[in-house]
């Protein structure tokens, strides 16, 4: 008897959520790089890591959308206050 260790098949609605999460990871992280200060870098990477590893196991996807309607918040606000500062 074989058995299988394929992984569970995701829906195309569930596919294009993931790579929302993923796109918004990378933009918050790549918003990050521009604050100033080494310290203040690190405590906003450590939040964001927190703060998607606290949701990773969500499944619903209208929780996922709030969640990421939440970051792309956070994210905006970021820039705003990054452009500000020059």
């Amino acid at each position: 008897m074989v058995i299988s260790k394929m992984k569970p098949v995701v829906s195309l609605k569930q596919f294009i959520l993931k790579q929302e999460v993923k796109n918004l990871y990378r933009d918050i992280f790549r918003a990050i790089k521009k604050v100033p200060g080494k310290g203040q870098q690190e405590e906003l990477k450590e939040w964001a890591r927190r703060d998607f590893r606290a949701n990773a196991n969500d499944t619903d996807d209208l929780t996922i959308r709030m969640h990421i309607s939440y970051g792309k918040r956070f994210l905006k606000e970021l820039q705003n206050s990054l452009e500000l500062s020059r």
